[in-house]
């Protein structure tokens, strides 16, 4: 009887009026707050009110037969869950051990009685999780190097950006104080203290790394005279991803994003990797942002090829996305219910004003009888709080008719340690790296 009940709920919940993307739609509305630790089983009468907006929905088993679907084939805007078909091309593209290098040099000579470099100091790379304990420890490897002073400039690269600036002049400003331990942020001390900590690197706690730049900041590639003095590699590929995707942060998404092409160089390798029409994916970031269009059967199929793309590597999708009510970011707080905590993994989309509202959830959910199914629903033009109730309850729904949420194994990592995983390289003798031609733009 509850079974049957329960398929009944979610037919209703996939009911719209019209299927139009102008039209709008009166949907069941969730239980208060979603809430995971009851059983959805009142009368859809009792516990719905209007719920405006449009919506697409996919759920299939891993098999890909088709569990339920509403104007799957229609175009939404997926807000940030487009944040999965950015991953899935910088994983095909280059590689899930990929590290971004952060090259530091110099156009002067090394006083080793003094500790002084007579000339300016460069910094070039594009690494998008660069922050303030990376930028002590620059300072701390130059100090290996027997450097203290510089007397010329620091100058930064057009592409190195620090904290999540996107300014190349602020992020050269900000690293001018990080070097220098009497210009040093309170805010940065903490945040290499709490890393060193985490890492029981306890020798580095007893030293405060400092490198006083006397010049100024400017931004300008490296000199064709520069010498490389160390390179800094960041966290892997796939560690910055977890990050990235648990917090569903643009800055880095777009920072990946530049790296592969841009929008328009990932639309093409989708479309073309993937079998799409032109029409099935409109790109106008890589972040989510903006105005995109892709519609679930669409991105159904870059979600199925991103799990491919990760069992190539022997990764699963906790490798990178969030696992809802365990992960600290967008999903901590959804699916906390003692049964249902860990037993979605998922990405969020979110737009509070573009389109009227969008929100979006991709992602795939464990049932008690041990059955995976993955899912797409797309919101737009209403309520985002009442989309996020909504997506919650049809994912539980789906679960208790396979008898409730299984969490999934998973051992949650400190997504700080993500970040931390750093690799250091001084240069050899007098040879050199020459600047990349990216740092010429």
């Amino acid at each position: 009887m509850i079974c049957r009940l329960l398929k009944k709920e979610l037919a209703l919940v996939l009911t719209l009026i019209a299927l139009s993307s102008t039209s709008y739609a009166q949907l069941p509305e969730a239980f208060p707050q979603a809430s995971p630790q009851a059983s959805p089983q009142a009368s859809p009468a009792e516990t719905t009110r209007p719920l405006y907006g449009v919506q697409g929905v996919l759920i299939e088993t891993l098999d890909g037969k088709v569990v339920s679907s509403q104007a799957e084939n229609e175009q939404f805007n997926p807000a940030s869950t487009l944040k999965l078909a950015t991953a899935l091309v910088a994983l095909r593209t280059l590689g899930p051990q990929h590290r971004f290098a952060t090259g530091v040099w110099t156009d002067g000579t090394l006083d080793k009685t003094t500790g002084s470099v007579n000339g300016n100091l460069y910094i070039s790379g594009r690494d998008p999780s660069f922050h303030y304990e990376h930028g002590v420890l620059l300072a701390r490897e130059l100090n290996k190097l027997g450097i203290k002073q510089v007397t010329g400039d620091l100058v930064v690269a057009p592409g190195f950006t620090m904290n999540f600036s996107a300014s190349a002049g602020r992020s050269g400003d900000r690293l001018y104080d990080t070097l220098d331990a009497t210009l040093r942020y309170a805010e940065a001390v903490r945040a290499w203290n709490y890393e060193r900590t985490l890492l029981n690197d306890r020798a580095s706690l007893e030293t405060v790394p400092s490198v006083a730049v006397m010049g100024e900041v400017l931004v300008a590639p490296v000199a064709p005279s520069a010498k490389l003095l160390l390179t800094q590699r960041s966290s892997k590929l796939v560690d910055i991803l977890k990050v990235l995707l648990c917090y569903s942060n643009n800055f880095m998404a777009e920072r990946i994003g530049e790296a592969l092409g841009g929008p328009e160089s990932v639309r093409q390798q989708l479309t073309s990797d993937l079998s799409l029409a032109p029409e099935d994916l409109k790109l106008a970031s890589l972040s989510g942002l903006g105005v995109n269009r892709i519609s679930p059967r669409a991105m159904m199929k870059i979600y199925r090829a991103l799990l491919a793309e990760l069992q190539k590597h022997a990764l699963s999708p906790a490798s990178i996305m969030p696992v809802a009510g365990i992960d600290p970011g967008t999903l901590e707080d959804r699916f906390t219910g003692l049964a249902w905590r860990g037993s979605v993994i998922a990405k969020t989309g979110t737009l509070l004003r573009t389109d009227g509202g969008a929100s979006s959830l991709v992602g795939q959910m464990k049932a008690a009888n041990g059955e995976v199914l993955l899912f797409v629903i797309m919101n737009q033009r209403g309520s985002v709080w009442r989309f996020r109730e909504n997506q919650d309850y049809l994912v539980m729904l789906v679960q208790n008719t396979r008898g409730g949420p299984k969490p999934f194994e998973y051992k949650p990592l400190m997504l700080t340690m993500q970040l931390s995983h750093t690799e250091s390289t001084v240069a050899a003798g007098e040879e050199y790296e020459p600047p990349s031609k990216s740092d010429h733009k």
